[in-house]
């Protein structure tokens, strides 16, 4: 049981840690300055949210999300927002291969062979189908969170650990409903292609509390130390290197190459989404139609990473909201004194 809730909670951990997330411009976009109160209702709200949606999975032992959406909004809304999580999906995965081939531009590689390069590492994980996708996150994601948190701890001690929780100062606490609104759609299309394989009621406590623990814990930890070089994240691109500019040089290759690894996650993450709800349709092995999704993928990174994200994270934000409300209802609507 613990085995299999670890190999869910970093799953879950994989799928939310992506490049925005790593690099604290996510972070950075949402929280800020008084946000304590808006990082703990995001824990809360992001475990009851995994909670719900790893339920319903297990009850339908789904291998894909439409299942899951159906119970939460019915047959004719499920089919709307089928499409929109394809959508989704498609174009996170996109945004992902360029943000791959950008990354790698730091050491002198051409856009087009980073792009390649990460696109046939994503192809070459589904040589061993979803087993390659959980062992993959059971390996690089507890790496990532190690290096992450060991460098805000020092950074804090460094500074003196100048942590504040003001309870009269917590005036941005609604940015924990977008926040969590934007991530669920990439939580609903993964945790509804592995419901058939969850054997146990426990798994799902170990994963969902445990991710939504470890993911509130970075966040309020993270947050604080931007708060603390405030004055020169606009000066970078990536929020974490006003945090590394305190360090050796040797330390931004090794963040670099960590916040590559978690591009990489979130790619991964992405294409599994999509082959669970293309074997509904298409019969193949996993790399194949892996390899297929890559090819129509990667003409479109050719508009850039910057670009793409600025124009779909805010829609998706907003559409997303009706779904994080659908699922906070649902134990409501369907607790047994009704």
């Amino acid at each position: 049981m613990w085995v299999n809730g670890l190999k869910w909670m970093f799953l879950i951990i994989g799928t939310m840690i992506g490049a925005g997330y790593a690099s604290g411009r996510e972070l950075w976009e949402f929280f800020g300055a008084e946000s304590g109160l808006a990082i703990i209702l995001f824990t809360i709200l992001f475990t009851v949210s995994c909670k719900v949606i790893m339920t319903i999975s297990y009850e339908k032992k789904s291998t894909h999300y439409l299942p899951v959406l159906q119970v939460l909004m019915g047959t004719r809304l499920s089919k709307i927002y089928d499409v929109m999580i394809i959508i989704y999906l498609f174009s996170t995965t996109v945004i992902m291969l360029a943000g791959g081939g950008a990354t790698l531009e730091v050491i002198h590689v051409p856009y087009w062979l980073g792009t390649l390069i990460i696109g046939g590492l994503v192809v070459i994980l589904f040589l061993w189908d979803t087993k390659g996708m959980t062992s993959m996150n059971a390996f690089i994601i507890p790496i990532l969170i190690v290096f992450l948190i060991a460098i805000l701890l020092a950074f804090q001690s460094l500074k003196g650990f100048p942590i504040q929780f003001k309870i009269d100062a917590q005036h941005n606490w609604p940015s924990a409903l977008t926040f969590t609104a934007l991530n669920i759609l990439p939580l609903i299309a993964i945790l509804g292609a592995v419901g058939h394989e969850v054997k146990h009621k426990g798994e799902m406590w170990i994963a969902c509390i445990g991710s939504g623990v470890i993911l509130g814990s970075i966040s309020f930890l993270y947050n604080e130390s931007l708060l603390q070089v405030a004055g020169d994240i606009m000066l970078y691109e990536i929020p974490l290197f006003a945090i590394l500019k305190h360090y050796p040089y040797y330390m931004m290759l090794i963040m670099s190459a960590l916040l590559w690894l978690a591009i990489y996650t979130t790619a991964a993450a992405g294409v599994f989404g999509l082959l669970s709800r293309m074997r509904a349709w298409i019969k193949g092995p996993a790399w194949l139609l892996a390899l297929l999704l890559i090819a129509v993928m990667a003409p479109l990174t050719t508009f850039g990473f910057s670009t793409l994200i600025s124009v779909l994270y805010p829609l998706y934000g907003v559409l997303n909201l009706f779904v994080l409300a659908s699922l906070l209802l649902y134990p409501i609507f369907h607790h047994r004194a009704l």
